[in-house]
């Protein structure tokens, strides 16, 4: 079943319960919340305490994306503060294995991320331990960039891990998910969509995360 993941990056924070009331209405059904440090990435939004206030105003699980440097330190704050998804950078841990198993032992579901340029093959080996690989069809940092046509190969790459593991990770997809690219994207294998501009860009939040996941549902023959 594919999965519509509202990215609050793009919503108004002045009203951030109502955008996130309103992506839930439209079929949204987990908050994507992306973290940056202004160091992995070159950009700042928010931390814990923003994601404490978040779990207050919604009963959709929150998926956490961290795009920091040295994630392990800020893995409990994350849990203390409701996260139920965290997701971590190949590119930033030091010790991968070591960094999942931290986010399982607090409680959360882990996942593992890959920038552009960061090969499908290097994760194989924990691949058995993840809930969902995020492939970033953007550079990280900012929102409403093109898709990176590419990223297609990573996730058909990657559904045929799955199915000759014989594993149920989910895929998920970040970084130009718009009407434009959402069909080949679910068509090369991804059922977690993550979209900020395409849902809260044009202030319709309700709207078009229904028209979106229509798309996507449309395009997988759901």
């Amino acid at each position: 079943m594919v999965e519509l993941l509202p990215s609050i990056l793009s919503a108004d924070f002045a009203r951030l319960a109502d955008e996130v009331a309103a992506a839930e209405r439209g079929g949204g059904t987990v908050i994507h919340v992306d973290v940056m440090d202004g160091h992995f990435v070159p950009n700042i939004t928010l931390g814990p305490p923003v994601v404490k206030s978040l779990r207050k105003a919604t009963r959709l699980p929150l998926d956490c994306h961290l795009m920091i440097e040295n994630p392990d330190e800020y893995i409990p704050a994350f849990a203390d503060a409701g996260a139920d998804w965290v997701s971590v950078h190949y590119e930033a841990c030091r010790h991968l294995h070591r960094s999942l198993e931290l986010i399982a032992h607090h409680g959360m579901k882990p996942a593992v991320v890959l920038n552009p340029a960061t090969r499908v093959n290097l994760i194989v080996d924990i691949l058995p331990m993840v809930h969902h690989v995020l492939i970033m069809s953007v550079n990280p940092g900012f929102g409403g960039q093109s898709f990176i046509p590419f990223s297609l190969e990573k996730i058909r790459r990657l559904a045929q891990l799955r199915q000759e593991m014989g594993l149920a990770f989910r895929i998920e997809v970040d970084g130009g998910v718009a009407h434009d690219t959402v069909a080949r994207i679910v068509q090369a294998g991804a059922d977690l969509l993550v979209a900020g501009n395409a849902v809260f860009g044009a202030g319709h939040a309700e709207r078009d995360a229904r028209d979106l996941l229509a798309a996507a549902r449309k395009a997988a023959g759901e």
